[in-house]
């Protein structure tokens, strides 16, 4: 086994959703739908925040990244799961699973991070009115996106070249949809405690420095509502957070099932279901989410048609 290692797989192959291949059509279809309608809400939603200069602020600059980060991470998979289905090519090389693993893991820990750079936005923003404008400044929001990224890619690396470095042995045959950690780890035919422990430590630090930030976000926040006398002042303050709050419980509470637990305990079954949620339905309802809960876009979207409208108009 000593003079076996991970380069001895010249590829896996990729057993993609679970059923018959009558229900893995009829899933593939229903998932490129869904990637479309992702597509066409996070593209329309960058237009939208691009095109109405009343959007360009802090919150709608994360709300931009937010939606890259949705779109980006779809596409990590989604074409390659769909294009297997339909081609009945179940493969995938060893640098091509690894490749999309890195995009996948750089994408979703940097929406972590962007996730809890927009709640400390909206502490500034309900907490210290007045100082707003002066500490959220353009400069700050470049460095906090700037650092999302960064630290996703490290975080990314170590991961991967951790778990690159395992031995497969006699099976290459990936129990999901998708080059995931979980069962690529369950296929090693090694030892994996040190990368599990480098995977605990990276998706954990990652989602305790960012639950924390947000849990902190929104206790400071509550607490100041609790304050505001009036009932309309409160609702006003509430429905500022509503719709981030609303994406960061459907985000975590999928992805930490999916990401922080022993290899031992991976389900193909369970797992495939939450990976489901937190990498195909929720960049999916996040534009949703963001734009039907938000007076400002739907009043964003109402001047972009009113003033085309006009253009039309003047043209004729």
């Amino acid at each position: 086994m000593s003079g076996r290692n991970s380069t001895s797989v010249p590829g896996f192959i990729l057993m993609g959703l679970m059923g018959s291949s009558e229900t893995q059509l009829v899933l593939s279809v229903l998932f490129l739908l869904i990637y479309l309608i992702t597509v066409l809400g996070n593209v329309g939603m960058i237009l939208i925040i691009r095109l109405d200069p009343q959007l360009h602020t802090p919150m709608y600059f994360f709300l931009t990244h937010l939606s890259f980060l949705d779109l980006s991470y779809s596409s990590v998979f989604t074409p390659k799961t769909v294009q297997n289905v339909l081609t009945s090519t179940k493969r995938i090389s060893f640098l091509g699973c690894f490749t999309q693993m890195f995009f996948f893991i750089v994408f979703i820990a940097a929406e972590c991070y962007l996730l809890s750079s927009m709640a400390y936005d909206r502490y500034l923003a309900i907490c210290r009115p007045l100082h707003y404008p002066v500490i959220m400044s353009t400069r700050l929001c470049h460095a906090l996106i700037a650092v999302c990224y960064i630290i996703a890619c490290l975080d990314s690396t170590a991961i991967v070249l951790c778990i690159s470095r395992l031995h497969f042995c006699d099976s290459n045959v990936i129990q999901h949809f998708f080059c995931d950690s979980s069962p690529i780890l369950a296929l090693s035919c090694t030892d994996t405690f040190e990368v599990e422990l480098t995977l605990f430590i990276c998706a954990g630090s990652t989602t305790v420095l960012s639950l924390s930030t947000i849990s902190g976000s929104y206790l400071s926040i509550l607490s100041t509502i609790l304050k505001i006398n009036s009932a309309a002042g409160k609702r006003k303050a509430l429905s500022t957070c509503a719709s981030h709050l609303l994406g960061v419980t459907i985000f975590y509470s999928t992805s930490i099932f999916a990401y922080l637990k022993p290899k031992t305990s991976y389900s193909s079954g369970k797992d495939q279901v939450a990976s489901v949620f937190y990498t195909v339905v929720v960049p999916m309802l996040n534009p949703l989410i963001y734009s039907l809960r938000n007076k400002e876009v739907k009043n964003a979207i109402v001047r972009i048609l009113q003033k085309r409208e006009g253009c039309r108009q003047l043209k004729y």
